[in-house]
């Protein structure tokens, strides 16, 4: 696909961008050639090749889940200024 300078200009107004009247053309090449790039990444078929989250094929190293804090939810709470039923207890901020 091939830019052209007016296209250009139009891009960089929406972008908020100053481009010089001289560099006008040189930015439509390239934008040309970045365009065209993606094009040919569109037109790849990829039906075939399956979804992945990682381009390696590993596997996850997994620990055994074990507790290893103990439950000190009582200390805790007898530092809090307003407790009830195991909750802390904070005001009401919206009516």
């Amino acid at each position: 696909m091939s830019l052209t300078a007016d296209e250009v200009r139009k891009v960089a107004r929406l972008a908020r961008l100053a481009v010089d009247d001289a560099q006008l053309e040189d930015h439509a090449g390239e934008l040309s050639r970045i365009v065209d790039v993606f094009a040919r990444l569109q037109a790849v078929d990829t039906d075939a090749v399956a979804p992945m989250s990682h381009p390696l094929d590993l596997t996850a190293r997994l620990r055994t889940d074990e507790v290893t804090e103990h439950d000190q939810r009582a200390v805790f709470q007898a530092l809090a200024p307003a407790v009830a039923d195991g909750v802390y207890l904070v005001p009401k901020v919206i009516e």
